[in-house]
């Protein structure tokens, strides 16, 4: 029985691998790294690595970070109508001793609980005279995130993003070890508060991978820095390949366990050669993998497997799809689609 369950699971992931190899080679972007320096540029990172300017870090990260959770044209419909967070905006107002011995430094910024519509926080009695209200952010958890954002910034990383991203690819022998890499900079910045592995892996991977072509450690870990949104998870679940693997689980915070979509990738990664769709690519690079999956369901890239096309709770109908040959077209639960 072991056998065979050991033998179903092999073949599971050939078939799962064959699979990934395709959408890589339908929505594979050989400019993924060229089209991030170009944005980068424009919004003068990749300057702001050279000068170790965390002013322009900080805006950068924070507009990323805002586009969570909703549309990107609602997000950048708010932004506009109401402004960004910046990190002079912030800094300006704690200039000033604040009122609430939690904005003191970043070791004492914790369970804020600011809250914009009930208009309350853990420390009500001080939020009339505490800043981080006044900032008009599209919900408090925002608000939240921008200033424990400075707060690590300035006190963890001692106002220097830039030379604490070095020290730590260091000490982790990025070039040994990709994945040790990576998460020496996940595990910490994962305890600002609405930093999710997904955010983080989105926003970093970015600027990693483009901020600064002569940081050789930098684009080592960047090129394993997935992003699992609910695009990447549902693709895993409709072809079949999170059944075949016996890897099911919810979208969220699993998609970066044992098995989850995250590690998945990564497995797959090692079977596929990136530098045939870019010679300046690295050969096992998981990044890259996941950006086709995405690509490949996003409205934004190839629409082709979203909820859009294939509603939740129904199996694929569509006949003109380059993967129906082997996908499993399995429907998404809609006890699972609803988490």
């Amino acid at each position: 029985m072991q056998r065979t369950l050991a033998a179903r699971r092999r073949d599971g992931f050939r078939h799962a691998a064959r699979l990934v190899a395709e959408v890589c080679e339908i929505a594979g972007a050989p400019s993924l790294i060229d089209d991030a320096r170009v944005e980068l540029a424009r919004a003068g990172v990749i300057e702001a690595v050279q000068r170790h300017d965390d002013t322009v870090l900080f805006d950068w990260l924070m507009d990323a970070m805002s586009f969570q959770g909703v549309s990107d044209a609602a997000a950048f419909t708010f932004m506009e109508e109401h402004g960004r967070i910046t990190h002079n905006a912030i800094a300006a107002a704690l200039r000033k001793q604040p009122v609430c011995s939690k904005l003191t430094s970043w070791w004492h910024y914790e369970r804020c609980g600011y809250r914009k519509i009930a208009r309350t926080c853990n420390q009500p009695q001080l939020l009339k005279a505490c800043s981080l209200p006044t900032h008009d952010l599209r919900n408090g958890s925002l608000n939240q995130a921008a200033y424990g954002l400075f707060l690590f910034l300035r006190d963890a990383a001692k106002g220097d993003l830039v030379r604490w991203i070095d020290e730590r690819l260091a000490q982790s022998g990025a070039a040994a070890n990709p994945n040790a890499a990576v998460q020496s900079l996940i595990v910490p910045l994962r305890q600002i508060h609405g930093l999710s592995d997904k955010v983080l892996s989105m926003s970093l991977s970015m600027l990693l991978l483009a901020g600064d072509v002569d940081r050789e450690p930098w684009i080592e870990a960047g090129t394993g820095m997935v992003a699992i949104d609910t695009l990447v998870h549902s693709w895993f679940v409709r072809t079949g390949i999170l059944h075949r693997l016996r890897a099911e689980h919810p979208y969220g915070a699993r998609c970066y366990g044992e098995d989850g979509c995250a590690s998945l990738v990564a497995r797959f990664a090692q079977k596929i050669d990136a530098s045939r769709f870019n010679p300046d690519f690295p050969t096992v690079f998981p990044r890259f993998v996941q950006h086709a999956i995405w690509r490949f369901c996003a409205q934004s890239g190839m629409a082709q497997c979203n909820a859009i096309r294939v509603r939740d709770g129904t199996r694929c109908s569509e006949l003109d799809c380059d993967l129906r040959g082997d996908c499993d077209r399995r429907a998404i639960p809609l006890a699972v689609a609803a988490e």
